[in-house]
């Protein structure tokens, strides 16, 4: 809290002459005035005030104001930036309410943002004060997210510190009567605030039925779309946490909680809860959000698409032989099999090497003139994942540096981290080149999308075991014949801007040759 008087701010507002005095320790009545403003707002304008004196008005006297870190404080507890290029995101759920106390570390709610889900933890020990926004609502980055009353006199420090740091670096007024005019144009802004303090008391949101509701974001978005309050279901899952069969059942029985036993088998289809012919006209979700702005970005981009087949073969006795491996030791890997795709992930790493420019990105790519190439060093491959919440796509950093064993644990660890919607921004951000593996769903050639701040992007089609012509040895002449063999086929979408298709076709054989050929994984290892 900040301690002044009004007095004292009426002689800052007193107008410029030859020479002014400024107080700041007058009190009314011999009674000294409180005003409930924040010490982090108040000390940052009233100490950049004072600084900006000029010493050529001859000033008689400066009583610098007296910001003291009363006990239990209320400090602003501000949402810290949770990712490259995120603004805002949604509260979905608050684990606290005003009035209850937390530690450091504590969880105070979760946040959605267009990528992925967050927990805030607490940084100071206190009490809750208040609630700045609502489950649903859509919080900025760099606003208050919660306040908290806290005894602690570091933390209290540290909001006065912080903005007096900040200024210090502003490059001082010219001297003159502009200078002293920005030491009485402070304090003015000092006083409106104060003077509106009285009786200013943040609003508390009512958000005390959304503690502890324990849903999925996925279930959240179901009961979101059907206008469901998700805290007026029972839950039927483990330790109470909603299902999304218990919001379907919500609906079916007219809007009446009713828990459904966790394995007993769901009566009512989500068809059959809509009315035939009934429109719905529903926001985008975070993800859709994402997927929206960037997939308009790349409409700018030109693909230049490029289709193969590979066959896997010889692939399928390396993977063999690998399983084999783990399965005598399975205490040393946090996954029981590997599959195809930690080999196409190193594969596309080592073509890489001859040919960079496919993990390059654009910069500046609105005007020829101006455009650059960015060749990155690090391979960070991006794995199309469909999981819970839609779309997404985190990487596998620094493939160049990782073994296929490797490159598999980090894509199981990626995999769970996706169903369970806990992948953190450091998992998503700075892919270089994507792989999508839309095939194990279904499809065979494809047409992935090229995001703007890569250049090239291949998808995988399901495998098949096909009729293909091979030269085989029979009776000591090799001769022609028809064989089963194991096929997927592959798509390639580039940015033709810089990306020429015979590159395109160049490093994909160059691909095709590791995957045909996985003795050559050991062979390139330095």
């Amino acid at each position: 809290m900040f301690s002044a008087t009004r007095s004292s701010l009426n002689v800052l507002r007193t107008k410029v002459g030859q020479s002014t005095y400024i107080s700041a320790a007058r009190t009314v009545s011999g009674q000294r005035l409180k005003y409930s403003i924040t010490t982090k707002t108040a000390a940052a304008l009233c100490s950049q005030a004072v600084r900006r004196q000029p010493a050529t008005f001859g000033i008689n006297h400066v009583h610098r104001f007296h910001a003291s870190a009363l006990a239990n404080a209320k400090v602003p507890f501000l949402l810290a930036d949770i990712g490259e290029g995120i603004t805002e995101c949604e509260v979905i759920q608050w684990f606290v309410k005003a009035g209850d106390k937390v530690e450091e570390f504590d969880r105070l709610c979760e946040v959605q943002s267009d990528k992925a889900s967050v927990e805030i933890t607490s940084r100071f020990t206190g009490t809750i004060a208040s609630l700045k926004y609502k489950v649903g609502d859509m919080a900025r980055v760099g606003a208050p997210l919660v306040e908290i009353e806290t005894a602690d006199d570091t933390v209290v420090e540290e909001a006065i510190a912080a903005p007096d740091a900040a200024s210090a670096s502003t490059p001082a007024p010219e001297e003159g009567l502009k200078g002293h005019s920005n030491v009485i144009q402070d304090m003015n802004a000092v006083a409106a605030m104060m003077d509106n303090a009285p009786g200013k008391v943040s609003q508390e949101v009512p958000t005390a039925e959304h503690i502890l509701t324990f849903a999925t974001p996925a279930v959240r978005r179901v009961a979101k779309e059907n206008d469901v309050d998700i805290a007026l279901i029972k839950g039927s899952g483990k330790g109470g946490r909603v299902m999304k069969e218990d919001v379907m059942a919500y609906i079916a029985n007219g809007r009446q909680s009713t828990a459904t036993p966790k394995d007993a088998p769901f009566a009512a289809s989500a068809k059959s809860n809509v009315a035939v012919g009934e429109d719905k006209v529903l926001p985008l979700s975070m993800i859709q959000k994402a997927m929206f702005k960037q997939m308009t970005k790349s409409l700018s981009i030109p693909h230049f698409g490029f289709a193969d087949e590979i066959i896997l073969d010889n692939a399928t006795a390396f993977r063999v032989a690998l399983n084999d491996h783990i399965a005598k030791t399975p205490e040393k890997y946090n996954f029981k099999k590997v599959s195809y795709m930690p080999i196409f992930i190193k594969a596309l790493s080592i073509a890489l090497e001859d040919y960079p420019i496919m993990n390059a990105c654009v910069i500046d790519g609105d005007n020829a003139a101006t455009a650059k190439l960015k060749y990155r060093a690090s391979h960070n491959i991006g794995v199309a994942m469909d999981t819970p919440n839609g779309l997404v796509v985190p990487n596998i950093k620094n493939v160049q540096n990782l073994s296929v064993l490797e490159i598999a644990s980090e894509l199981t660890r990626l995999q769970e981290a996706g169903k369970k919607n806990a992948l953190t921004m450091a998992d998503l951000k700075d892919g270089t080149l994507s792989l999508s593996n839309v095939g194990m769903i279904g499809g065979t050639y494809l047409n992935p999308v090229v995001v703007t701040s890569e250049v090239a992007i291949a998808a995988v089609g399901k495998m098949q075991r096909l009729p293909r012509f091979k030269m085989v040895e029979e009776n000591g002449q090799m001769v022609e014949r028809v064989v089963a063999q194991q096929i997927i086929n592959i798509s390639w979408s580039a940015d033709h801007r810089v990306i020429d298709g015979a590159t395109v076709a160049r490093f994909s054989e160059a691909w095709k040759n590791v995957v045909e050929n996985p003795f050559l994984l050991g062979a390139m290892l330095r």
